[in-house]
This record gives structure tokens, sequence and C-alpha cells, in this order.
């Protein structure tokens, strides 16, 4: 269990894909980028590979992002945030608004 003061800490935003590509030297990595309404598009590596074999169905994609994770570097590729996805046993799928809405829009 956490506290409300815990979960108000998570600042999670709607992004939009711009790009997501398997990364080579890894079988479950994808790098993604995307439209999270800041200056510049943000990185985020995800080991989604096995259940997206075609990364090009990901772009254009809105997703909830969580923005304020501490940067980690996965297999060299610098991940900042993370991606929420519906998961389940032996499925993965995204979570959508259910209309289009502007990059960097808070979730709450």
């Amino acid at each position: 269990m956490i506290n409300y003061e815990d979960f108000s800490k998570m600042d999670i935003r709607i992004g939009t894909i711009i790009l997501a590509e398997k990364i080579k030297e890894a079988d479950r990595l994808v790098r993604i980028m995307l439209d999270v309404g800041e200056e510049k598009d943000r990185q985020i590596v995800s080991g989604i590979a096995e259940f997206f074999p075609d990364t090009g169905v990901l772009v254009g994609k809105q997703v909830p992002v969580l923005v304020n994770l501490e940067m980690k570097k996965i297999m060299g590729y610098e991940s900042y945030g993370m991606i929420l996805y519906i998961v389940g046993e032996g499925f993965l799928k995204t979570l959508v608004p259910s209309g289009e809405v502007p990059p960097g829009t808070q979730v709450k």
C-alpha cells in the first residue's frame, strides 16, 4: 500500500509515439521516441518487443507516460520515463485516451 502523498508524486502525461524501433542487440527491447509536450522529444526504452513484432503499429498512438521517473541506462540507451500498459497473462495492450488530446496533457 502507498499513501496519497506517494501517489501524488507521480507525474503521468499523455505522449504521442513518433518513433518505435527494435533494439537489434536485445530480444525484448524497443526504443521509443515520444512527444510529451516538452521542448524536445523523450526517449524511453521498453521491454515490449515480443508483443509488438511490427513496432510501426505503435507510431501515432497516444499513451500515458510516467515522466518524472529517474533516467535509467538500459543496454547503453538512456530511458527517461515509463509507458503504462495494460498487462495480462500472455498479453500487453496500449492504454489510450478515448479521443486525441494534446501531448503533455496530465493524467490524474
